[in-house]
């Protein structure tokens, strides 16, 4: 599993001309899976997640969780996060997880984050999705196996 997760004032994501997912101050969050990626293992990183802390206290320390703060997220399925550009100028997506486990793990991932987030928005799995944001800071995370997660 890869995870980037953007914090940000706002996030959008559109499909086809309609906003399908909106949040406020919150993470907008990139997810990747592969085929070894479980249930055990999206549990993990959604609990991470919720307990990372970046944001900004009264100090101006990144002392405070997005659960802290009441945040919210938006989760956009992003395959692209395993492109291999070791061999030739075009990307291999070999290490990205095939289309159903992926998606299943994606709308696990979604609805075990509504356990631990006031608002949970998403995009469509394999859509060609337009995303926009503010980002914050900007502060970008990135979490894998064996780095965070």
């Amino acid at each position: 599993m890869k995870i980037v997760i953007q914090r940000v004032l706002n996030s959008s994501v559109e499909v086809d001309d309609n906003i399908i997912g909106k949040i406020g101050k919150g993470f907008l969050i990139l997810l990747g899976i592969s085929n070894d990626d479980t249930k055990e293992k999206i549990e993990k990183a959604v609990q991470k997640i919720s307990k990372l802390r970046i944001f900004s206290d009264e100090n101006g320390k990144t002392n405070l969780s997005i659960t802290d703060i009441g945040g919210e997220i938006l989760v956009v399925s992003q395959f692209t996060l395993y492109a291999d550009c070791r061999k030739g100028n075009r990307p291999s997506f070999i290490n990205a997880g095939s289309p159903n486990h992926a998606e299943e793990l994606y709308n696990y991932f979604i609805e075990y984050s509504k356990k631990f987030f006031n608002k949970v928005e998403h995009g469509i799995f394999g859509a060609d999705m337009k995303v926009s944001l503010i980002n914050d800071g900007p502060f970008t995370v990135i979490l894998e196996d064996g780095n965070g997660i």
